[in-house]
């Protein structure tokens, strides 16, 4: 490996980082799994990540010269959840360590990762968008009509947000309309059709866009003293929830002028005791599908979302929310770097999932659009929980490397 020539190991660690940033790579795994690429290598590498780029300064080990010799700046977009392309890209990286692939066989395999997915796997994604949200009403024990509302808003949303992501001004206000649509959609349906629980609909309609994971992501980076992008990936969460709280807010502004009067409905305890487990089973199923593993990791995939909410259940039930979140995160970090270790692949097949039901994003959603309301003291009361949840998740991913350390970054 470090035969080939400068520049061709250069490229290659060049790609195999981008690709980990794209496909959702917080920067303290980021660096460490560069860094120790680089070095098997043959060079010295200086990552520095965050959310919209890269910096790498590169040196040759056999060099007396410790000076870098190339620093290369690359711009990109803040990465998105792809655990098939993450894996694919470990392997190609494992492959290249062991010499069963060369540096420019392994650099072509990285950029033939590129290929943007077919219709079909854009029409099963608009799908789980609205499974998703009809899971989650399923979870929360709604009405069967909120479950049915919150199922087609949610495949509404998920076809604007699939044609959104290659229309760049649409994009950036995608999380905004989105809500708009969820708010003003639900206030129509419980004005002229049925009752609903309307907040429960609003926030199962737009959970997928909720950005519960960007704020764990930007605090546990935070913990670990990447505080650039920590801090920077936080801003963004918080930009997010803003453009959906503006959204639902203006939604509702609207729906008033128009002299519209939602039905209420209470939110939960109305649908059997069983929807909520199936509810979980499906959930796990979209959450494969929206986080685009690969079809054989589906059930590693479903079984860490079954396993880190059955957790929390239990846990809340006798210890509380807080201490439910923690024992819940904390079991499912340790058996992701099981699965690394044993497996040989990366424990984010099991992490990722594992804690998506546990991210904090509607909270956070529910306290802005109280403070925006001018529920303030409410508001700032629902911020404190948010707080404690994201202390208690985040407590429990470092407890859980303690109880069982991981033999890789990724």
């Amino acid at each position: 490996m470090t035969e080939s020539s400068f520049s061709a190991r250069v490229e290659f660690v060049l790609q195999l980082a981008s690709r980990l940033h794209n496909y959702g790579t917080t920067a303290q795994r980021l660096e460490g799994a560069i860094t120790a690429v680089a070095t098997r290598l043959g060079l010295r590498c200086s990552p520095w990540s965050n959310p919209t780029g890269l910096i790498l300064s590169f040196s040759d080990l056999a060099s007396p010269n410790r000076m870098a010799e190339s620093t290369q700046v690359i711009r990109l977009e803040p990465g998105d959840t792809d655990l098939r392309k993450l894996c694919q890209a470990d392997a190609i990286a494992e492959k290249t360590l062991s010499g069963e692939l060369g540096i420019e066989a392994a650099t072509a395999a990285l950029l033939a990762l590129d290929r943007e997915p077919g219709w079909r796997a854009q029409a099963l994604s608009i799908v789980c968008f609205g499974l998703a949200s009809a899971s989650v009403a399923g979870l929360l024990r709604a009405s069967w009509a909120d479950i049915a509302t919150a199922g087609i808003i949610g495949w509404l949303i998920g076809a604007m947000y699939t044609m959104g992501a290659k229309r760049p001004r649409l994009a950036e206000s995608v999380d905004a309309i989105a809500a708009l649509i969820a708010t003003l959609l639900a206030a129509a349906v419980a004005t002229f059709v049925v009752p609903l629980a309307t907040k429960v609909v609003v926030v199962a309609s737009v959970i997928v866009l909720m950005p519960g994971l960007m704020l764990t992501n930007a605090v546990q980076e935070l913990t670990s003293q990447h505080l650039v992008s920590g801090t920077a990936r936080f801003a963004g969460a918080f930009a997010v929830l803003l453009k959906l709280t503006f959204g639902s807010v203006a939604a509702a502004q609207l729906a008033a002028l128009l002299g519209w009067v939602p039905q209420e409905r209470p939110d939960t305890g109305l649908a059997p005791a069983w929807v909520e487990w199936t509810a979980l089973a499906l959930a796990g199923y979209a959450f494969a599908v929206l986080f685009k593993a690969d079809r054989r990791d589906y059930p590693t995939v479903m079984l860490a979302v079954v396993a880190g909410y059955a957790i929390t259940r239990i846990g809340g039930h006798y210890f509380g929310s807080g201490a439910g979140v923690f024992l819940a995160s904390m079991a499912i970090t340790a058996l992701s770097n099981v699965y690394a270790r044993v497996m040989n692949r990366p424990g984010a097949l099991v992490r990722v999932p594992g804690i998506i039901l546990l991210v904090p994003g509607s909270v956070g959603f529910r306290g802005m659009s109280l403070v925006l309301e001018r529920d303030v003291a409410l508001g700032l009361d629902t911020g404190f929980l948010l707080i404690a949840l994201l202390v208690s998740l985040v407590a429990g991913v470092l407890f859980g490397n303690l109880l069982y350390p991981a033999r890789r970054n990724l």
